[in-house]
């Protein structure tokens, strides 16, 4: 199916939304190896690698190659990414979200291994908050060359990067990092992502501290490079990736799950809000548990951005994250009935 071209950017995917998944008899069979957890029950048992991410192919709107598996009376076929888009764009009708703003969706089952979701997946947008997790990861890696130590300060200052979103303790981690080159600050946390993980932060760029009253529009990073962070955090493949798991799982607000009546309360999550006055945004791990007793976890991005200041600012957050909480639970009441969810 060729990609069709729109006014609008939510009818333009970028990548497949889906693709062939294994075979669902062996990987339901591994699912014992992949969700043996933590304490928290959030983590693959330790030394499992975790399979690669499928194949992404652009410039096609992907269709399943497979016919649509049946479960629960549901086809696990049906098009999330169809219905998701037509809320945007029933949105944009309205008036509600205009022209000036621009919207990424980004949705990935763990289970099935397939995108069900990705509309304007590669394009960057702002990082606001969202790249908080970012400089974590790069202190991190400091901390595993042995030019960083994780004390007990620091990690209090962790905590409130992550669960509080603390501006003041976000610099100072990206002042450290820094202190061990000649680089900036922020050079080095990108040059440090990137040196270790080219292939996971493809079009992220930070450039700044965040400055006073918050207002990172600088810095910027793709729906796709937010969810190739999450999958290699899933599975264990960044340094200390049990600590960033355990501080994006701290209790705090989420567009993803708090005022999300579909989403049951049973489901726990990893995540990371953003918000400027141009930009509206959540980013996590949503683990959905089972009828069976099994997890069930998928990724979820969503981004919203203006190309100008919000007028309102309030307002118009709350309008926008409205929005990021109505898709989260269309998401979850598609997984309900796919997987059996409670």
């Amino acid at each position: 199916m060729t990609l069709t071209h729109s006014p609008h950017p939510e009818i333009l995917p970028d990548i497949p939304s889906s693709v062939p998944d294994p075979s669902r008899r062996a990987f339901l069979a591994g699912l014992a190896t992949l969700f043996a957890t933590t304490a928290l029950g959030l983590a693959p048992q330790s030394g499992t690698a975790g399979p690669r991410e499928p194949p992404l192919q652009r410039g096609t709107v992907a269709m399943a190659t497979r016919a649509p598996q049946q479960t629960g009376g549901f086809h696990a076929g049906h098009n999330l990414s169809a219905e998701i888009n037509s809320y945007i764009q029933g949105l944009r009708r309205a008036g509600r979200i205009p022209a000036n703003e621009r919207t990424a969706w980004l949705i990935y089952d763990f289970t099935s291994r397939r995108y069900l979701v990705t509309i304007n997946a590669s394009v960057p947008h702002q990082g606001a908050s969202m790249i908080k997790p970012f400089v974590a990861l790069a202190f991190f890696h400091k901390v595993r060359e042995g030019r960083l130590h994780y004390t007990p300060d620091r990690r209090r200052r962790m905590e409130a990067m992550i669960q509080s979103s603390n501006n003041d303790a976000t610099n100072y981690f990206i002042d450290l990092v820094g202190q061990t080159s000649q680089r900036s600050g922020p050079a080095e946390v990108d040059y440090t992502l990137k040196r270790y993980h080219p292939g996971i932060f493809r079009q992220t760029r930070i450039v700044e501290r965040i400055p006073p009253g918050g207002r990172t529009y600088r810095n910027r990073a793709s729906a796709l490079d937010y969810h190739r962070f999450l999958h290699a955090l899933w599975y264990d493949q960044l340094p200390h990736s049990r600590e960033l798991k355990r501080v994006m799982h701290l209790p705090n607000r989420s567009r993803l799950h708090t005022g999300v009546p579909q989403v049951a309360r049973e489901t726990q999550i990893l995540h990371k809000t953003g918000t400027t006055a141009q930009l509206c945004g959540n980013i996590g791990i949503l683990i959905a548990q089972g009828q069976n007793g099994r997890r069930y976890p998928y990724t979820f991005v969503g981004i919203i951005e203006r190309s100008q200041r919000a007028g309102n600012f309030a307002a118009w957050r709350d309008d926008r994250g409205a929005v990021i909480r109505r898709v989260s639970g269309m998401t979850y009441t598609h997984l309900q009935r796919v997987h059996n969810l409670v």
